[in-house]
This record gives structure tokens, sequence and C-alpha cells, in this order.
């Protein structure tokens, strides 16, 4: 289901896809410990998860996202790579996904329509 647009804040250009992807070193039973910690922050903050590493989530708009890259630094863990990235929704809506050589329909945006 597509984002119902509902008033100014709800353009397809206002509203911004965030990316969230990490590598963190889990060899040691503290640093497995961090990053699962990690991970349950941005379950906390209503990410969801695309790939193991890679979780996301719709926000609305550009002030929103660099409060949720705030909360993302202050969880990060002292070792590890993370990158943030954020796509508008008309850019997400053009990813490519294939499941082995198979398309997969673009993704969808699965946020609850505010009324």
């Amino acid at each position: 289901m597509r984002v119902r647009e509902t008033g100014p804040w709800a353009s397809g250009y206002r509203l911004l896809w965030m990316l969230v992807m990490f590598d963190l070193p889990v060899v040691e039973a503290e640093e497995r410990h961090q990053a699962t910690k990690f991970r349950h922050v941005l379950l906390d903050h209503g990410f969801a998860m695309a790939q193991y590493s890679v979780y996301y989530r719709i926000l609305a708009g550009k002030e929103a996202a660099e409060a949720m890259t705030k909360h993302i630094a202050a969880a990060a863990p002292p070792k590890g790579h993370i990158q943030i990235v954020t796509l508008t929704d008309k850019q997400y809506a053009n990813i490519v996904s294939l499941r082995g050589r198979e398309y997969e329909p673009s993704p969808e945006n699965e946020q609850l329509s505010l009324f």
C-alpha cells in the first residue's frame, strides 16, 4: 500500500526513507551484546529489517531524519561501521529488488496512513 497524501508534509519528496546499514564486530561476547543492543535500538525506533545488517523506516522530513541520525549516533557501538542513507519516497519507489534471478514488485510503504 502506498502512503495516502493527506497534507503538505506527505509529499513524495517530503517523506524520507532512512536506511541504516552496518558492519559490527561480533567475535567477542561483549561485541555480540553491543551489536544486538544496537539492533534493538533500531527496532525500538520503528525500523524494520530488510536484511540482517540493513534496516529501514519512513520519516516525515529532513528535521526528523536529522533527529533520528543523532539517536542512532548516540546508540552506536564503539567499534564497527555504520552508514545512514536517506532517500525520498519517490527514490525509494524506484528500488529494483531481485529474489534469485526473479524481479520482485517495487517496495511499497507499509506505514499506516494518517488522517
